[in-house]
């Protein structure tokens, strides 16, 4: 049998006022969470993205086995690098990989296959899923992957937002070539490209309106 040590779990207590305060607050403040796709290049120090990166890594896993790693670049040949890598995607993508349909579902983002932000910003984190580990010259599988850094590079997008820093969740598919570009092991596969910095200045997003409560959610009460 596997011992586990285990530590008291320290709760915290408010009262049912204060709960539906911060649950309003906190929504108020995510709901002003936006996708960015005109960045400033002013600098982010490097300790920031650290942090932004820790707080990403709390996040459950399966097993805990936090299978993910997370790659800062702001060296400007690599960056470079990425940059006309992605945009080869991303012109495939949008000259004849993609449905019309996805054309033009993309058409309100007034996006298309260049991409000059991801040498502009501070910093690129490039988020890569641990599909196993090797230890002893044995590989060991981890679990839930997709899920475990799902979870997590959603922790990190709040963590951008709540530093007063923007990001994108750029997804130039195939991501294989991100993998080569930083030498990454054969255990490791490229998930999420997300630019971190400041909005440029005059930067515009489109004006989208989330769903509603009652379109993402079924409650299911008890009598």
């Amino acid at each position: 049998m596997i011992s586990s040590t285990f530590i008291p779990y320290k709760a915290q207590d408010f009262t049912e006022a204060e709960m539906q305060q911060k649950a309003r607050d906190f929504y108020a403040y995510m709901d002003e969470r936006r996708s960015v796709r005109e960045f400033s290049d002013k600098w982010v120090p490097k300790e920031v993205i650290g942090q932004l990166i820790m707080a990403a890594s709390t996040a459950p896993s399966g097993a805990h086995k936090q299978p993910w790693t997370f790659c800062a670049v702001s060296d400007p040949a690599l960056k470079k690098a990425i940059r006309e890598a992605a945009e080869e995607e991303e012109y495939t993508n949008y000259h004849g990989r993609m449905s019309e349909s996805w054309l033009e579902d993309l058409q309100p983002f007034g996006t298309d296959w260049h991409k000059p932000f991801l040498e502009t910003v501070p910093w690129l984190i490039i988020v890569f899923r641990r599909i196993y580990e090797t230890e002893g010259g044995e590989k060991k599988n981890n679990y839930y992957v997709n899920e475990s850094v799902g979870l997590a590079t959603g922790m990190l997008l709040t963590a951008i937002h709540q530093a007063g820093l923007v990001s994108l969740t750029h997804t130039p598919s195939p991501l294989k070539f991100l993998q080569k570009i930083l030498n990454r092991p054969d255990n490791e596969r490229p998930f999420l490209l997300i630019p971190v910095g400041y909005p440029a200045e005059g930067a515009e997003v489109p004006d989208l309106q989330r769903k509603s409560l009652d379109e993402v959610a079924v409650f299911f009460e008890k009598n």
